[in-house]
């Protein structure tokens, strides 16, 4: 049986370049050229690796959550429900502004844009954004069970309520907003929270 060519790049290189030309241009900004310039390959190399352009897309959404999602685990893990909430919505205004990268989170300001031919991309991001208000209200609802949230709590209301601060922070940060100013915002939704 013939082999084929080995892979004469590196994947996870490749992705984290193509994760930064899509987080600079969203999905359909993105040309194909653009993505095999900054990825060091031919289109060729693309398809054969990822499929197409959506399949480059999914796996660098994997790869974008690979590399950012640990900050939300950490935060989740910890012990108390105010000290992961305060780690949560902290790092998310301090990561929305990191130098050398695009401001704002890339699940939330990717799915901003776009037309009816990326349909499936937006309701990938939609998805992905839903599991990680899932995550937070498993939390909240841990919280409650142990006492560290009021009994009358709704756990799924305020994971909403948490999620859409941390995408309007990432909304912000795309606009310009200062680190300082995300900070403030984070600071704010703190206040509210009933623990």
């Amino acid at each position: 049986m013939a082999m084929g060519r080995p892979r004469a790049f590196d994947v996870d290189e490749a992705l984290d370049k193509a994760l930064s030309v899509f987080w600079e241009k969203v999905y359909e900004g993105a040309s194909l050229s653009e993505l095999t310039s900054a990825m060091g390959i031919k289109p060729p190399s693309l398809y054969a690796a990822f499929g197409n352009k959506e399949g480059l897309f999914r796996r660098a959404l994997d790869r974008y959550e690979e590399v950012k999602g640990g900050l939300m685990d950490e935060a989740l893990a910890a012990p108390g429900v105010r000290q992961a909430m305060e780690q949560l919505l902290c790092h998310a205004a301090s990561l929305q502004c990191e130098k050398g990268a695009p401001h704002g989170c890339m699940l939330v300001t990717a799915g901003l844009a776009g037309g009816e031919e990326s349909s499936a991309i937006r309701d990938e991001l939609a998805r992905r954004r839903q599991a990680s208000c899932t995550r937070i209200r498993k939390r909240f609802e841990r919280a409650k069970k142990e006492g560290d949230l009021p009994g009358d709590t709704n756990p799924a209301a305020l994971a909403r309520y948490v999620t859409a601060v941390m995408n309007g922070i990432s909304v912000q940060a795309a606009g310009g907003a200062t680190k300082k100013e995300l900070q403030q915002v984070a600071e704010m939704a703190l206040k509210v929270l009933p623990v």
